[in-house]
């Protein structure tokens, strides 16, 4: 990785000044940009429609009157220009978004929600991407960017809803430190979510996967069932787990 680390640094202390959320108007931004914004970040809400985004945006704020929500709605590219970057434009996009935004996110974390996931007669399956996962594509695609998969099983539902208090674990791989330890200090802001060090990019393509898994449970139950894993300590789970 190239001169952007300091930014990398920064957001590691959990100090980040700016969270930009590419394709953040789909639900799973719009939940992710409305907890974070509740735990105090100031989030870039990105679209490739910034009239659309800013939107969104004036509607996630106007629905909490209560809250101090700062949320904005911009073009990607304004997006790409924060602190930390996650990526949540649907799945066959994101490296196309990401390839065409790599020198603003060049040193950065970008954090990858995507599941390859497609619905064929009732059931949800799971693709497997050329590098086997699509936080691995983003990777290849994003060479000076630390990459990191993430949120993949947290249902955009709860996430909208404030009043609905979460209790979900969130599995954080990266092939770098100093992205997973970024993005558990960003997610660890939400209360009710448990980062939780789930190692290298390697284990991406598994944990994408098991997305389909849960969706067709939650199809069978009418559910909005989420992953919470019991045996671990939840103070020693917050950091990185010792090799």
């Amino acid at each position: 990785m190239s001169g952007g680390l300091g930014a990398t640094r920064v957001v590691c202390k959990g100090v980040a000044v700016r969270v930009g959320i590419l394709g953040g108007t789909g639900p799973l931004g719009r939940g992710l940009a409305l907890r974070l914004a509740n735990a105090g970040v100031s989030v870039s809400l990105g679209s490739r429609d910034p009239v659309r985004a800013a939107a969104l945006a004036a509607e996630l704020v106007g629905r909490w009157p209560g809250r101090q929500l700062t949320i904005t709605g911009e073009a990607n590219s304004a997006a790409a220009q924060a602190d930390m970057v996650v990526a949540a434009t649907p799945w066959e996009a994101a490296v196309p978004t990401a390839s065409g935004l790599a020198e603003p996110l060049r040193g950065k974390v970008v954090v990858s929600v995507a599941n390859a996931i497609v619905k064929v007669g009732q059931e949800m399956l799971a693709l497997t991407p050329p590098r086997g996962s699509i936080a691995a594509a983003l990777q290849d695609a994003l060479p000076e960017a630390a990459v990191a998969a993430a949120c993949q099983h947290l249902p955009a539902g709860p996430l909208l809803d404030l009043e609905v208090p979460l209790d979900a674990d969130v599995l954080v791989c990266s092939d770098h430190p100093e992205a997973i330890e970024a993005t558990m200090a960003m997610l660890g802001m939400v209360e009710g979510l448990r980062p939780l060090d789930a190692g290298s990019l390697a284990g991406a393509g598994a944990i994408e996967a098991f997305t389909a898994v849960l969706a067709n449970l939650n199809i069978r139950y009418r559910a909005r069932s989420t992953l919470r894993l019991s045996g671990l300590d939840s103070l020693r789970a917050r950091g990185r787990a010792e090799p």
